[in-house]
């Protein structure tokens, strides 16, 4: 049975999101059968926009078995094959309905790095992300829906509803939040266990307006590397090779890393952030601004888009907004600072722009009517259905 959702979501990636022409190569990578249905509307789509789909379909349990048994020499081999595939796409898709978010948590960590470095930094941030139109999305299967603490049929209404917002309208209300940030020079975040300063002089301002990320709704820069110092208290939580934290605190001296806290696991989490130079510096700081999002579900993609949130990233930089840090991870951490997860202030250069989630700068006000006219779109669909 073919689920209209998913043909509304796959005709406006091709088409707004990848900008499709025809002739160009997409490489359609999914994961997990619950995709399946997507997977057959996307190749569908692609067909008659022009484009030559190419399709990589598995999942995260096949993906374990590789890494449980391979050498070095494997991972690299296998590298090798998806640069050779990836230097001939102009587009990328990657979906992600894994049934199982902690498959990969017992992969040991030769074979975490070895896939890091052959794999991720390699093909995926070095070749993919510069060269590539490229989106990234997950799928609302029973994994996600219980990791957001919501039956499937709500979690499924959400994601469509967040996935299929008018981004063109978005994007306009981002506008002069851009503007706002490229005049920034020192940004002071306060809240609940969290007072930390950075500057983004000089470094670009990017949007993400439906064109990289679905759901998306960010704006991203990179802090100067050595200018971060303070703590953090990332609140949204986090999942990462399959070890999950409830929080995450980390102090910073002079752009590094310098103390970590968390709810659990603090190896594990020192062991990431050593894993080279660049992965104990920030290479990515941004605003979550899609008016849909509101709670966490451990779900990166979702989580660093929520209203009211900004997060940041360890390791490599984004060659749009660089600031010169390079790591083979990028490690997206959210800090949430609307009431319900206890507040918090955004200052630019001394003027405080944001309160617990909302922006008081006059400048602002096309984002605060965009979250309004948003969800008030919401409520209409909720009396509808």
């Amino acid at each position: 049975m073919i689920d209209s959702r998913d043909v509304t979501l796959a005709n406006n990636v091709v088409s707004y999101s990848l900008d499709l022409k025809p002739g160009e190569k997409v490489l359609i990578d999914f994961r997990g059968t619950a995709t399946l249905g997507l997977l057959r509307e996307f190749v569908t789509a692609v067909t008659r926009a022009g484009g030559v789909p190419f399709v990589l379909f598995g999942d995260d349990s096949i993906q374990r078995r590789f890494l449980l048994a391979a050498e070095e020499s494997q991972v690299s081999a296998w590298g090798d094959i998806h640069e050779t595939l990836m230097r001939e796409m102009q587009c990328y898709v990657r979906v992600n309905g894994t049934d199982n978010p902690f498959d990969m948590a017992d992969i040991p960590e030769p074979a975490r790095k070895w896939e890091r470095e052959h794999y991720m930094q390699r093909v995926h941030l070095k070749i993919r992300v510069p060269n590539t139109k490229w989106v990234v999305l997950r799928y609302p299967g029973n994994a996600m829906a219980q990791m957001a603490q919501m039956s499937q049929a709500a979690f499924e209404d959400l994601y469509f509803r967040v996935c299929n917002l008018d981004y063109g309208r978005l994007s306009r209300a981002m506008d002069p939040l851009c503007s706002l940030m490229e005049k920034t020079d020192e940004v002071r975040l306060k809240g609940e266990g969290t007072d930390l300063t950075l500057s983004i002089r000089d470094i670009n301002v990017v949007k993400c307006d439906g064109r990289l990320n679905i759901p998306d709704g960010e704006i991203y820069t990179a802090p100067v590397r050595d200018s971060v110092n303070g703590v953090v208290t990332y609140n949204a939580g986090a999942l990462y090779q399959g070890t999950s934290w409830d929080w995450i605190r980390l102090e910073f001296k002079n752009g590094k890393i310098a103390e970590i806290a968390a709810s659990n696991d603090v190896d594990k989490l020192r062991e990431v952030f050593s894993s080279d130079e660049g992965a104990s510096y920030i290479g990515e700081f941004a605003f979550g601004l899609n008016p849909h999002l509101h709670s966490a579900i451990k779900d990166t993609l979702f989580d660093e888009k929520i209203y009211g949130s900004f997060h940041t990233a360890l390791g490599q930089c984004y060659e749009e907004a660089p600031n010169g840090n390079e790591s083979a991870i990028h490690w997206d951490l959210v800090c949430i600072q609307t009431e319900d997860y206890g507040g918090g202030q955004v200052w630019f250069d001394g003027v405080l722009v944001r309160e617990n989630g909302h922006w008081v700068h006059p400048d602002l006000k096309d984002v605060l009517s965009m979250a309004a006219l948003t969800a008030e779109d919401a409520r209409e669909a909720e009396v509808v259905g």
